[in-house]
């Protein structure tokens, strides 16, 4: 059978998905079409139904949930890290709600966790995520919202942390911070959907048990080409949750979709 099959080139996805598209695993009959975008494409992709199973912000999956379950293994949900709101060095007390924001996109977790901590900051720009620190050095935004590699990456470049949003959902959730997961269409089977699901959980602990083996699928799609970033980025967002979003990880997304007034009813993927 074959599915098309859509992720991000950040290092969390390339290291989840490295077994199971480069046959490191038995596929069990499945052929996949590949497309790799970042995270805001893959999003508005989503919202025209172009793929049979892809990465998808939380707050996406918000509009499109019924087209799209969401599969309990392949999430990123992270415990104390998060989205980053930015700033030139010595500008922080200069940032208001006039202030020009670059966001990583309209519907991704990062721009919700923003509007819950800042809801009178609406002059916002989208810009592909990899583009924001730039746009801030040469003063095209104010400040702006960072996500996956560069949160690493932003003080090396002269600017600084306004606040946390990751930090600032956990102090008023007590929860992990539900940033991404993996869509499948409500148009395949449920028994593929459950089959694939464990397909992906086999490739993810695949990758947790040979580390080294996804280096070079990871290190081909990633913006940040030094290892310490990539790594720590790999460490950041592939735990636990990954491999099964058990309880407290379905706590978390329940918790978003409520705050936006949408059900989670037969949201998730049967195990």
């Amino acid at each position: 059978m074959k599915l098309s099959l859509a992720f991000s080139p950040c290092p969390n996805d390339t290291f989840m998905f490295d077994a199971l598209v480069n046959h490191k695993i038995d596929t069990e009959g499945f052929e996949f079409e590949i497309t790799l975008d970042d995270i805001e494409s893959l999003n508005r992709k989503a919202l025209d139904h172009c793929f049979d199973i892809t990465k998808i912000s939380f707050s996406a999956l918000l509009h499109i949930h019924s087209q799209y379950a969401l599969l309990q293994s392949g999430a990123a949900l992270g415990v104390n890290c998060g989205p980053l709101f930015i700033c030139k060095k010595g500008a922080k007390n200069k940032i208001t709600s006039n202030s020009l924001i670059g966001i990583p996109g309209k519907y991704t977790t990062a721009n919700s966790l923003f509007s819950l901590a800042y809801p009178s900051y609406n002059n916002k720009t989208q810009l592909v995520f990899s583009e924001i620190e730039q746009a801030l050095i040469e003063g095209e935004i104010d400040a702006g919202v960072v996500i996956h590699e560069n949160r690493f990456t932003y003080q090396d470049k002269g600017l600084q942390k306004i606040k946390d949003l990751g930090e600032f959902w956990q102090t008023t959730t007590n929860l992990p911070i539900p940033l991404g997961g993996i869509a499948i269409s409500r148009k395949i089977d449920p028994i593929i959907q459950i089959k694939f699901q464990k397909l992906l959980k086999k490739s993810i602990q695949f990758a947790f048990d040979h580390p080294k083996s996804s280096e070079p699928f990871v290190k081909k799609y990633a913006q940040e080409m030094n290892a310490e970033v990539r790594n720590k980025h790999i460490q950041l967002y592939v735990n636990e949750y990954s491999l099964n979003l058990g309880s407290l990880g379905k706590k978390a997304v329940n918790y978003l979709f409520n705050h936006n007034n949408q059900s989670c009813q037969n949201l998730f993927v049967d195990l």
